[in-house]
């Protein structure tokens, strides 16, 4: 419970932003005369109903589940305010770490803002509390009413045009609500036989989540892929999407997944990877339009789903590849945790990127391993196993054949 130094009306507002929910706020926790919130649950009146009835069945039997619904025009939200919120959630938690962006430019500033990207496995909170057994992580540092607060702060710290996220199972109750209030649209594709739903008091499936900022964008299409391995469709999931950026008219397509994991289903990610490459060369009609891809790949560099990445016609590059002393090495990790199984340090979330139409002007440096820590990842001071990936990228000036 957070101390009295919060007043009760800002848990009011807390809780009307979905901020805080039930189990953080009891009804002792205000004088009489502050009532107790009607929306006290962190769900908002519009989207209760919808993320209570989202369970196995709903995405294949309702496929406007697939996509955010049209809500009422809902009062904008100032990132600022809400960031002050989130901290006042989280001012019992040690101070979060400082990261840095290192500038990649090599050439003259774009004419235009840059399109920041930020590509994140948030980790869903059904499998962090439920299946995934981060033994050295507290359970106190797994409690949603903090965790997502954590989640917020590093998006509003970071403010991204476009962001991709994996293991997405409050994207109803939370994330589309607040993001929208925000500026941002987004577009949910949950995996068809979610692990979430093998866990107690789950919140639906997870699935893969990407939003943009309508001021800065407009859809042009967008397509939800269910991936194949083999002929056979799989669990697996993205949402690829064309965008139009207002500043300049250029288009470019983004393109969010989530591969299997575990170790003996390489060649599995590898066919999933083929198909999804597949689908993004007739979407980007064979390289015309610029592409981004972001995802957790669940494979390291070493693995095979990665080279056909790597060696594909769409001529795409590893960002992150860019903060390497020689340019041609992955950082040593992107997820660190420890399991029962030991310890689990990997490099498998990737920003892919056009090279020959698009710059990497700058790169969100990873933390290190004395900020991560002894316990390693999810913490109290950080929400997720996996690290987010944050970069800037500028179209270049004289693409050749590109719209």
């Amino acid at each position: 419970m957070p101390s009295c130094d919060v007043c009760p009306l800002q848990f009011c507002v807390l809780i009307r932003r979905g901020i805080l929910g039930p189990r953080l706020v009891s009804s002792s926790s205000f004088p009489a005369v502050y009532p107790a919130c009607s929306m006290g649950n962190g769900t908002s009146r519009l989207y209760s109903a919808l993320a209570k009835t989202l369970n196995s069945s709903a995405a294949s039997q309702h496929p406007e589940y697939l996509v955010s619904p049209d809500p009422e025009q809902l009062e904008p939200i100032d990132p600022k305010e809400l960031l002050e919120e989130c901290r006042a959630v989280l001012h019992t938690r040690p101070p979060r770490f400082q990261r840095d962006f290192v500038d990649l430019r090599t050439d003259c500033p774009s004419s235009h803002p840059p399109i920041r990207v930020m590509q994140w496995n948030i980790l869903a909170q059904a499998l962090g509390e439920g299946k995934d057994n981060f033994v050295q992580c507290p359970v106190e540092a797994l409690k949603w009413e903090e965790r997502k607060c954590l989640i917020l702060e590093e998006i509003l710290a970071y403010q991204p045009d476009i962001l991709c996220l994996q293991e997405v199972d409050h994207y109803f109750d939370t994330f589309q609500p607040l993001l929208s209030r925000l500026g941002y649209q987004g577009t949910f594709f949950p995996k068809p036989w979610s692990p979430c739903l093998d866990v107690e008091h789950n919140n639906g499936p997870d699935g893969c989540a990407l939003f943009f900022l309508q001021n800065r964008f407009k859809l042009v299409n967008s397509a939800n892929i269910r991936l194949t391995a083999m002929t056979l469709k799989t669990n697996q999931v993205a949402i690829a999407q064309t965008l139009e950026c207002k500043e300049s008219s250029r288009q470019f397509c983004i393109a969010v997944t989530h591969l299997k994991a575990r170790t003996g289903w390489e060649r599995f990610r590898s066919a999933q990877g083929c198909d999804l490459l597949q689908n993004l060369q007739n979407i980007t009609q064979g390289a015309k339009i610029p592409l981004i891809v972001c995802g957790d790949f669940n494979a390291e560099p070493t693995e095979e789903v990665y080279k056909h990445f790597a060696s594909s016609s769409l001529n795409l590059n590893s960002a992150y590849k860019l903060l390497s002393a020689d340019g041609q090495s992955e950082p040593p990790y992107t997820t660190w945790k420890i399991r029962t199984s030991g310890e689990c340090r990997h490099t498998l979330d990737y920003i892919w990127y056009s090279k020959h139409a698009l710059s990497v002007r700058s790169a969100l440096d990873l933390l290190t391993e004395e900020q991560i820590g002894p316990n390693r990842l999810p913490s109290f001071n950080y929400p997720s196993d996996h690290l987010s990936l944050v970069c800037d990228f500028s179209f270049n000036e004289e693409p050749d054949g590109l719209l």
